[in-house]
């Protein structure tokens, strides 16, 4: 019987538990699971393409140990084109997770051009209620322009709200930046 392999591609910049949720509910789904840490090169990295493997396969390595009889996980990086990608290792599916009718819209017209394109099929999985609104976007904000990093907490494994914590630190670039269009464009905590 042939292996359903599905690629679960992203940038997670930084990974959020709602990834894992995705990984998780992959894991039920197919035979094996290959996280693919791309780019998109429409945005700044926060945390270098190394930074980023090293998180996720930390956090998956927890996740398989702690649930060994789902499929098994691993994390690999690529540039380029997803699709080009899922070919080269024989993957049967492309694994995204939806969050609202917004992410569906998008979710759905890549589909089509990835199964035109490619002839490769997405599966879509739904995100748990808890994770609907948690993007990784709102997440460099809360780190850039936030002062106590503890928010974090419900949308990221404590492992990620360290590796943040430095990056704020640090003054990341890209958290200087998120806090300087804040400050120029006015916007306060005042309700």
């Amino acid at each position: 019987m042939p292996k359903h392999l599905a690629v679960f591609p992203g940038s997670f910049d930084p990974i959020t538990f709602g990834h894992l949720d995705v990984i998780a509910r992959g894991r039920k789904l197919f035979d094996e699971l290959v996280v693919a840490i791309g780019r998109n090169p429409g945005k700044d990295q926060l945390f270098s393409a190394d930074e980023r493997l090293d998180l996720a396969t930390q956090l998956v390595a927890d996740m398989v140990k702690s649930d060994p009889n789902d499929a098994p996980v691993t994390v690999r990086p690529f540039s380029g084109l997803t699709v080009d990608f899922a070919r080269s290792i024989n993957a049967t599916a492309l694994l995204r997770g939806v969050r609202n009718l917004s992410d569906l819209q998008y979710e759905v017209q890549q589909a089509l051009t990835n199964r035109e394109v490619a002839g490769l099929e997405t599966a879509f999985v739904v995100a748990g209620q808890s994770f609907a609104y948690t993007s990784s976007s709102l997440i460099r904000q809360i780190t850039a322009m936030g002062h106590d990093l503890k928010a974090l907490s419900a949308m990221c494994p404590p492992l990620v709200v360290e590796a943040l914590r430095r990056k704020k630190e640090e003054r990341h670039p890209v958290l200087e930046r998120l806090r300087t269009a804040r400050d120029i464009s006015g916007d306060d905590d005042k309700g």
